[in-house]
């Protein structure tokens, strides 16, 4: 509402500052107000106004209800009714907000929303409340909880705010704009001009916004580009109130005479159907206020400051029978409002009193009002009853005391034991009749039980075992699992909730706060992302990867590189390793070793993870040793003795390879010594017969030693015996590895019990350790106190919980023996302080391994479990990230990067995180090797090349290769286009309302690349056009949309360019370490599939140049169209020609914007663009239709432009 013209003592009003929550007595109370309200010896009471008990409502007329005080002294600013809730909502110019609940008006809630500025307009939404001051925008809850607050510009003053839909508003005041907001995002979308000096009323219909302007004006505005389609001059002074309904506007406001503003008289009534004003309404009050009430009839409402209503039809004639007066506590009313059903009206007066008039004994606010939410009765004298033969009743209906008493569910773990399943008795007819060959027992089937079905007891045997290594096969058992709980939020497999838009709109900045780039886990056999992530975080690995570079198609070193090139280019955004999994699904090894898993095998959690895993850790090693054996790379180790390994070595067998020698000792006494080398060891345990009953104490580095030097009895060939004799085998070792790679084998129960006793027995030897060290050292020095809560102290004395579930050393140290023995021992801080630094020791054969990765397997029966891994990250990787040295230890769950305490890495509860694999290093690591990366690719990949197609013949080629004196240089243009087809389907299901949601996305596959010159004489001439071959099956090429057909991918009769998608690879990979920029449109797509990282400077995607923000995208062939006058796409697609047109469109988008200076100038261009493609609902029309737009008139003002 405008206030000029008003009551000039108003202005006199100083708002208070409201420091706390409560009303206080305000300066400037009326003492009329306090005649029938007791006042407290401390304060004033904020208690209801008191009504007389018998209140006469006549049906169908207006009468005064309830009056309540809502803030004593202070001018009400703003009423509003709930549109949701039965409530009524006020707000003071003191920045204060109040709530009144029904038509008794008993407060419901009270709280500050500005601490100097008057609320100016209330909004009710299903959530919460909108709350508009002078320049913020604050969005809470009914209760007073900020849901969130907006800030604008300090020079704004705004005056109204105006919901369009659910999550868009719009917001306007004293100023030349009106600002849009997106409720969901908070953030402002878009800026309208608007003539000053400003909107402060805005309504809308189903036609129109209707906006209210100062200078007496009411601009019709359109719904979508919130042009001015007709205006109205009301009034020559200013407006003080319009409202609209159906095909009437009417407004009041101030005219202009000579002394200045008086309050005119004549209500302005429209008639939106012809636009034009109809006969003015002459009324018999000063009309401040007006709305329209309809019942049976349009009847207008018209509200004075003084109190005075008036009734009256708009096109009518006013009845001064039809006044009625409200008695307002202060001289003026500040507010009107009307409810949602037309039964309630609201006043709000200047002394801070609210006024409820009715047209009814009961009224309802809203047709259909939700129930409101009240806080909780006290409920300890009225427990409900508890029927104990209900199995699903919540104990925790009965509220529990507080007590110092130990409770039942305390019940010690020490005093208790899982019991499994037992497995059900074999048949006596089975065992009867059963021939053993060896340890193997074979019987016929007596054929008693259905085949394959097993029958348990469950009534018997239900609480005699546990059911956590029990995968349950429904989904809904899963959804029950009781030992959900046991798994942390972080740790439980982690999934891509994919929409209509894919992955765009999914946040996966929600999962990883890090600039470390998580990898994605819906590729086929993607369980091994875990340990990428382990062997990318050891520099040397990672400097040596991207260093190599081979002819071979499917190598897993030159793919793991790539994988590598990618991590170290992402900021966080997660990346996927679809082609190195593609050539790791095409080495046979790994498919005899059972690496390869099935789909089904891998959603349902079938296959053992962990030993999974443990052979894939074996199995990459060996593979990266061969794959780097032939090349000469001894150059990048600088031993500390300098010498090299063999010629047939690798730097990875240096990293890796432990050297020893077997003796293999016969009982006839011959021995006989072979020397061997091997990359990982793997733990053996004692034997736990005995362990399991004392208790004995197993230091880790025990185990390693005896899993490293293994002494076993074993049946072996005796040359001088010349048959198989039992020998006694030892091992010794020759020369440690600079990376210890240990698999636990924690296969079985056994294995499990094992770890879970050391680190039971090790929890108890440092609680007495550290309880030892304190009780020593009872008596402190003052100094001494002091420094209790310094940060050393607290790494001195651990708490409680991070000494549980640990029995894995941090580090470990290391000696050769003169007699070829090792010995292996825990090394703490404590022992560095006391024995030196290990790098001195090093000279004498001492080693000091640090531990730098661990493996898990996470046992999760509602997911079938998953693999995740905890990682010590170096301080070269946070310089290069965050520009900080220093070392974290960091989860990496596929895509969920999350910073953990080094404690964490090595606690391992075996319910339900067992370890899998460790990976230790030795000290100062780095120091020994050249980590420089040199780019392997060179310029040569983008010259000529042969086709691996046998019936190519040069009539087909579609492309002219670069000359040496072409090759492009750092900014130069580069047009691409790619064609995909499709590798699986996707998977999906239809929800009950008849949505669709996507389980597992299809997988694509490139089948065509195509590059085309962005400058020069040969511009738009394509210099690579490679057609892709695959060895997978194609399930649809999508010819359609692609352009290719069955035949173009096969080297047997497709008559195309056909090379390896490494080969193409390596083209792209150089273009974008020289510095390109990609000109193309749907790019993101592109690269996504083609498994590349390009940096987003080096992208210029014509699908957001020619976009407006939450508009739809618009397609190539119509912006083709539109712009160029061109018809592309006919039949099918072709990518030179969709290549050649991005090229074109961005050298046109240049031309619209003058290289980008000119943003208001192309933002006209997008509307008329837009308009355009809602017309023609953006379909191309055909030849025979309508005409390019190059001779229309919309295209004109473009040309114009």
């Amino acid at each position: 509402m405008n206030f000029e013209g008003l009551d000039p003592g108003l202005a006199e009003y100083a708002p208070a500052m409201h420091s706390a929550l409560d009303p206080v007595l305000d300066a400037h109370l009326n003492p009329s107000l306090l005649q029938n309200v007791e006042l407290d010896p401390e304060g004033v009471a904020l208690e209801a106004l008191p009504v007389q008990e018998s209140v006469h409502i006549m049906e169908g007329v207006y009468s005064e209800l309830h009056s309540v005080v809502a803030e004593v002294g202070v001018p009400v600013s703003v009423s509003h009714f709930d549109l949701h809730e039965e409530m009524l909502w006020v707000g003071s110019h003191g920045g204060h907000a109040t709530s009144f609940f029904g038509p008794a008006l008993e407060r419901y809630s009270s709280f500050q929303v500005n601490g100097s500025d008057d609320i100016r307009q209330i909004q009710s939404l299903e959530n919460g409340i909108l709350f508009l001051t002078k320049n913020n925008l604050k969005y809470m809850a009914r209760g007073g909880l900020i849901i969130f607050d907006y800030l604008l510009d300090e020079n704004e003053d705004m005056h109204s705010l105006l919901l369009t839909d659910s999550s868009t508003l719009l917001v306007g005041g004293l100023q030349n704009h009106i600002l849009e907001i997106d409720l969901n995002t908070v953030q402002e979308t878009q800026k309208y001009a608007v003539e000053m000096p400003g909107v402060t009323i805005m309504r809308q219909t189903n036609r129109f916004f209707f906006c209210g302007h100062t200078s007496g004006k009411v601009s019709l505005r359109d719904l979508r580009t919130f042009k001015v389609e007709h205006e109205f001059d009301a009034f020559s002074g200013s407006l003080s109130d319009f409202d609209v309904h159906g095909n009437l506007l009417a407004a009041c406001g101030f005219s202009s005479r000579l002394t200045g503003l008086a309050c005119d008289r004549f209500l302005k009534v429209y008639d939106l159907r012809m636009m034009r004003a109809i006969t003015p309404l002459q009324v018999h009050v000063d009309p401040a206020f007006l709305r329209f009430i309809p019942t049976y009839t349009s009847r207008l409402a018209i509200i004075s400051q003084s109190g005075q209503c008036q009734f009256c039809e708009p096109t009518g004639l006013a009845n001064p029978a039809d006044i009625f007066h409200v008695n307002p506590v202060g001289p003026l009313l500040m507010t009107f409002d009307v409810s949602a059903s037309k039964q309630a009206l609201a006043f709000g007066d200047s002394e801070g009193c609210v006024h409820l008039w009715t047209d009814s004994p009961e009224p309802s606010f809203n047709p259909y009002s939700r129930e409101t939410e009240f806080a909780l009765p006290c409920l300890v004298d009225s427990l409900p009853p508890l029927d104990w033969s209900q199995d699903l009743l919540p104990l925790s209906l009965i509220p529990v005391p507080l007590t110092t008493d130990t409770l039942l569910s305390d019940w010690p773990a020490a005093n208790s034991a899982p019991a499994p399943r037992r497995a059900p008795p074999v048949d006596a007819e089975i065992l009867r009749t059963m021939k053993k060959v060896g340890f193997i027992g074979y019987a016929p089937n007596p054929r008693t039980r259905l085949r394959n079905q097993i029958p348990y007891r469950l009534k018997e045997s239900d609480s005699e075992f546990d059911s956590f290594s029990q995968v349950t096969e429904s989904p809904v058992g899963r959804e029950e699992e009781p030992h959900l709980h046991m798994v942390s939020k972080k740790y439980r497999k982690v999934t891509i909730k994919y929409s209509k838009l894919g992955l765009e709109d999914f946040d996966f900045k929600h999962y990883n706060k890090t600039l470390f780039a998580g990898l994605e886990p819906h590729i086929p056999n993607a369980y091994c992302n875990c340990m990428i992530q382990v062997l990318y975080f050891l520099e040397p690995v990672r400097c040596l990867i991207q260093n190599h570079l081979c002819q071979k198609e499917f190598c897993l070193a030159c793919e793991l590189g790539f994988l590598f090139h990618m991590l170290d280019l992402s900021r966080g955004d997660p990346c996927q390793g679809n082609n190195f999994l593609r050539a790791f699904r095409t080495i046979p090894e790994a498919s005899a070793l059972g690496l390869i898993l099935a789909d089904s095998d891998e959603a349902s959690g079938k296959g053992n993870l962990a030993r999974l895993i443990q052979r894939w850790n074996r199995f990459i090693l060996t593979q990266l040793h061969q794959d780097m054996q032939e090349l000469e790379v001894p150059q990048a180790y600088r031993g500390a003795g300098g010498s090299f390994c063999s010629s047939g070595d690798s730097v990875i067998g240096q990293l890796f390879s432990c050297e020893m020698e077997n003796c293999s000792l016969c009982r006839c006494g011959s021995e006989t010594v072979r020397a061997s080398s091997t990359l990982l060891f793997t733990l053996s345990y004692p034997d736990g017969s005995n362990s399991d009953k004392t208790g004995k104490n197993y230091d880790f580095a025990q185990v390693l030693k005896r899993s490293i030097c293994l002494d076993q009895n074993t049946q072996a060939w005796c040359d001088n015996c010349e048959k198989y004799q039992p020998t006694i085998q030892t091992r010794n070792i020759r020369h440690l590895p600079d990376i210890l790679v240990i698999n636990c084998e924690v296969n079985s129960s056994k294995e499990a019990d094992f770890w879970r006793m050391q680190a039971e027995v090790a929890f108890k030897m440092a609680v007495k350790k550290h309880s030892g060290e304190i009780s020593k050292n009872k008596e402190f020095a003052l100094a001494d106190w002091k420094e209790l809560g310094s940060p050393e102290c607290v790494l001195v004395c651990p708490s409680i919980e991070e000494l549980k579930n640990v029995w894995l050393p941090f580090s470990i140290r290391m000696k050769m023996t003169k007699n070829k023995g090792l010995d292996v021992c825990n090394w703490t801080d404590g022992d560095e302080m006391q024995w030196g630094p290990a790098r001195a020791e090093e000279e004498h054969g001492v080693y000091v391994y640090d531990l730098m990765a661990t493996v898990v397997h996470i046992l999760d029966s509602r997911t079938g479990g998953s693999l995740v891994a905890h990682i010590k990250v170096g301080e070269t990787y946070h310089q290069r990230k965050e520009g900080v040295t220093h070392q974290q230890w960091y989860l990496f769950n596929d895509f969920l990067i999350e910073p953990i305490d080094k404690h964490e890495a090595v606690q391992f509860d075996m319910n339900w995180k067992v370890p899998a694999i460790l990976y230790y290093v030795k000290r100062n690591l780095n120091s020994r090797y050249n980590l420089n990366i040199k780019n392997p690719i060179e310029a040569s990949v983008l010259l000529a090349e042969a086709s691996l197609a046998r019936k190519q013949r040069k009539t087909h080629t579609t492309f002219i290769p670069l000359m040496l004196n072409e090759m492009p240089q750092i900014g130069d243009l580069v047009g691409l286009d790619a064609e995909f087809v499709t590798l699986n389907e996707e998977e999906a299901e239809l929800r009950s309302d008849g949505t669709k949601s996507t389980i597992k996305p299809s997988q694509m596959s490139v089948a065509r690349i195509t590059c085309v010159r962005g400058q020069g004489p040969n511009e738009g001439i394509p210099f690579i056009d490679d057609y892709i071959s695959t060895q997978e099956q194609v399930v649809d090429y999508l010819t359609q949309y692609s352009g290719i057909k069955p035949g173009d991918l096969d080297a047997k009769i497709s008559s195309k360019h056909l090379t390896t998608l490494k080969s193409t690879y390596l083209k792209l990979r150089f273009l974008i370490d020289i510095g390109v920029k990609f000109v193309g449109h749907g790019l993101q797509k592109d690269f996504r599939v083609i498994n590349l990282m390009v940096p987003k400077d080096q992208v210029l995607d014509t699908v957001y140049l020619f976009h407006m923000p939450r508009k739809r995208m618009i397609s190539l062939r119509f912006l083709a169209w539109y712009f160029l006058d061109l018809k592309i796409q006919g039949e099918t697609h072709d990518s030179i020609e969709d290549a050649r047109t991005a090229l074109q469109l961005y050298r046109k988008y240049l031309e619209l914007s003058k290289n980008g200076t000119e943003p208001e100038s192309f933002h006209k261009v997008l509307k008329g663009l837009y308009e355009k493609g809602r017309k023609m609902d953006w379909k191309v029309p055909e030849p025979e239709g309508q005409t390019s737009p190059k001779n229309a008139a919309v295209f004109s003002s473009v040309l114009a432009l």
